[in-house]
C-alpha cells in the first residue's frame, strides 16, 4: 500500500483527490494549513490518517513530519487566481507561494526519498484563449499573460530543474475551469443567476470552451501518482466535450430544475457593452474559445474521463438546488 500526501486536502478537488486514492487503494496523507482546515477535513469522514498540520507554504516551510515515508506528494495548494487583486505586486505575491514554496517542496521531498510529485498547475501556462486557433495543447509553447499562469509556468520550469538533478519523479497536470457540486468563483455566481429567473445575454454566443469535472480531475490526478508513463509527463486534461456558454447554463438550469432564460443578444452588441463597463476580460470568459487537446494523457495514460459533462453538470446543478435554495 502507498502513501500519498495531499496539499490543500480540505478543498474542492483536495477532498475528491482524497477519495480517489483510497479508491485506487492508497493510504492518504492530508496536509493541512492550519487547525481551521485541518478540522474541516476531518468533517468529510474520510478514512485517511490524521491531518498534518504544515502552515503557510512558502520558504520557510517545514515539511519533514508531513513527508516522512510518504511514497507520493499530489501538490494542489497554491495562492490562486483572484477576480480582484490587492497585491501590491502581484507576482511576487504568487511567486512566494506557487514557486518558492513549490521548489522548498519538491527538494524536501526528494530529501526525504518521496518517488514522484505531481503538481497541480493550470491552462493558463498556456494562455487565455483558443479563439482564431487551435485547441491547446502540452505541445504548444507556454504563453501565460497574467501573474498567475506566469508563477505556475515558473514553477513547472522549477519542477523539472529538480527533477533532473534528484531521483524525484514529476508529473504536472494543466487542468481548466474545475466543475462539481462545491464548486465557488465565477460558475457559482452563473448558478445565481440562473436560479434567480434572470435573463442572461447569451443566446447569440456560439463560443466553445473546454471544462473538467472535479472528479474527472481527481481520478487523473490519482492515476498519475504511481502510473510508469506518467513519469516526467505534461498532461492538458478536461472533459473531453466542449460547449458554449450557452450551453453550459441549459445543462446548470436542468439540474436546478429552472427554465434558461437566454436572450440572443448579438455578440458584436455584448462585447460592446462590456468594453464600456471595462468588463473586456468578462466578456472574454462569456464568449471567448478556450478548447483543450486531451488525448495525450487519454492515450498515454490509457484514461477516460468517469463523469460524462452532462452527467456532471446536471449534478452540480442538483447540488446547487439542494443546498443553496
Amino acid at each position: 500500500m502507498s502513501r500519498v500526501a495531499v496539499t490543500g486536502a480540505d478543498g474542492f478537488v483536495g477532498r475528491h483527490v482524497c477519495r480517489a486514492l483510497i479508491a485506487r487503494g492508497a493510504m492518504v496523507r492530508p496536509l493541512a494549513r492550519d487547525q481551521e482546515c485541518a478540522d474541516r477535513f476531518r468533517s468529510f469522514g474520510l478514512n485517511t490518517e490524521a491531518p498534518v498540520i504544515v502552515g503557510d507554504i512558502g520558504v520557510d516551510t517545514d515539511w519533514s513530519a508531513a513527508l516522512d515515508a510518504v511514497d507520493a506528494v499530489v501538490h494542489l495548494a497554491a495562492r490562486v487566481h483572484v477576480m480582484n487583486e490587492t497585491a501590491a505586486d502581484p507576482l511576487e505575491a504568487f511567486r512566494e507561494v506557487n514557486v518558492r514554496g513549490t521548489q522548498l517542496l519538491a527538494r524536501s521531498a526528494a530529501a526525504a526519498g518521496v518517488g514522484r510529485l505531481v503538481f497541480v498547475s493550470s491552462i493558463k501556462v498556456n494562455g487565455e484563449s483558443t479563439t482564431g486557433r487551435g485547441p491547446f495543447s502540452e505541445r504548444d509553447e507556454p504563453a501565460p499573460e497574467d501573474p498567475y499562469g506566469q508563477s505556475k509556468y515558473e514553477a513547472e520550469l522549477a519542477l523539472k530543474a529538480i527533477a533532473s538533478e534528484t531521483s524525484l519523479e514529476v508529473t504536472i497536470i494543466r487542468p481548466p475551469l474545475v466543475h462539481g457540486p462545491g464548486v465557488g468563483g465565477n460558475l457559482l455566481t452563473l448558478m445565481k443567476l440562473v436560479s434567480r429567473g434572470l435573463p442572461l445575454p447569451l443566446g447569440a454566443v456560439r463560443n466553445r470552451r473546454s471544462l473538467i469535472h472535479v472528479e474527472n480531475l481527481a481520478d487523473v490526478l490519482a492515476l498519475c501518482t504511481d502510473h510508469p508513463n506518467a513519469v516526467g509527463a505534461v498532461f492538458t486534461v478536461s472533459d473531453g466535450m466542449d460547449l458554449s456558454t450557452a450551453d453550459l447554463v441549459r445543462r446548470l438550469a436542468e439540474g436546478m430544475e429552472k427554465t434558461a432564460r437566454l436572450v440572443p443578444v448579438p455578440v458584436l452588441l455584448l462585447k460592446l457593452c462590456l468594453g464600456v463597463f471595462c468588463k473586456a476580460g468578462v466578456y472574454d470568459r462569456l464568449a471567448g474559445d478556450l478548447v483543450i487537446d486531451p488525448s495525450t494523457v487519454m492515450m498515454q495514460l490509457n484514461w477516460e474521463p468517469p463523469v460524462p459533462v452532462d452527467d456532471g453538470l446536471k449534478t452540480m446543478g442538483a447540488w446547487y438546488r439542494r443546498e443553496r435554495l
